[in-house]
């Protein structure tokens, strides 16, 4: 065996000894996705909602699965998640597998550029269906080019994955459990939305504002300013979470307009830092502002947590 195959093959041994959910170089990646095995190679989900930047260019063995397709309108109430039915069978369809491991990417930039959002969406997806060996590309499309590491036009379709039997309900919260935790001892409700839509300042919502108790903690802080695809190391917002109180002794439940901004507040907390308890509100301010006649309390105003 060649040496750089020979590598190639312990890499992917000493990774498949520990199945966790976190993020992995696009060196890394590549190394996995080049494997010689077929069947020891990685599912690899190219997640972006623009399906023409997918017939651009994609990392090599990856299936489309555009994240919004696991969304819809549900009692009115835009972009909510699927039933669980229908999520499994196109998780089916897109190749997931309980006995593989999942590398996830889209494409980064700088803001407005949020693309990495649709990453940690199917993320919290994946995971909330039981599975538990899932890699984001760090970085992701402008990481690996970067690199000089080759994109494809090749289409490319997994077969058909086997999900775990047990779904992880655990990781999400719905808006008793919301209502329930804002603004107690020992809880920590987040809005990972841009500041002004915290404060009310927007021409997006139904109504203006943010859940009461809720406190404003922009995703992009976790990430790099030149790339909002690239995570910054918790070394360098550990101080900056703690003075937002934003510790891992907190109950954390994240939430955002639609669910996405949250789940990568979720995924970073849970994953890269290593918080023990977070979790998402999957219905969101969208939801929020409908529900129960629209007369659930908001606030507006207010300043960025630890500022």
């Amino acid at each position: 065996m060649k040496p750089v195959l020979a590598f190639a093959t312990l890499a992917v041994a000493a990774h498949c000894a520990i199945a966790d959910i976190g993020i992995i170089s696009a060196a890394e990646a590549k190394k996995l996705i080049d494997n010689p095995d077929a069947n020891k190679r990685p599912i690899v989900l190219d997640t972006r909602g623009g399906y023409k930047d997918y017939f651009r260019g994609h990392l090599p063995t990856a299936h489309h699965l555009e994240f919004d397709t696991l969304r819809g309108t549900d009692k009115g109430v835009p972009v909510q998640y699927l039933p669980d039915d229908l999520t499994k069978a196109l998780l089916l369809r897109a190749g997931v597998d309980k006995d593989r491991l999942h590398l996830v990417y889209a494409t980064g930039g700088e803001l407005p550029n949020d693309e990495i959002l649709s990453s940690t969406m199917v993320v919290h997806v994946l995971e909330k269906f039981g599975v538990k060996d899932i890699k984001i590309v760090d970085g992701g499309l402008p990481e690996w080019q970067q690199q000089g590491f080759p994109t494809v036009q090749d289409y490319f379709g997994n077969p058909v994955g086997h999900l775990p039997p047990k779904m992880d309900l655990g990781i999400a919260a719905d808006i008793e459990e919301v209502q329930k935790r804002g603004g107690k001892i020992g809880d920590v409700l987040i809005d990972a939305r841009p500041l002004n839509e915290f404060k009310g300042e927007d021409e997006v919502w139904l109504r203006k504002g943010h859940i009461p108790g809720a406190i404003s903690f922009h995703w992009a802080r976790l990430m790099e300013k030149g790339n909002t695809h690239k995570f910054k190391p918790f070394s360098e917002t550990k101080g900056e979470l703690e003075k937002a109180g934003i510790t891992p002794d907190k109950n954390i439940i994240c939430y955002c307009g639609t669910s996405r901004e949250g789940s990568l507040l979720r995924f970073y907390l849970k994953h890269v830092a290593g918080y023990p308890n977070v979790r998402l509100y999957e219905g969101a301010w969208k939801e929020y502002v409908w529900i129960k006649n629209k007369s659930l309390p908001a606030e507006t105003g207010g300043e960025p947590a630890g500022k």
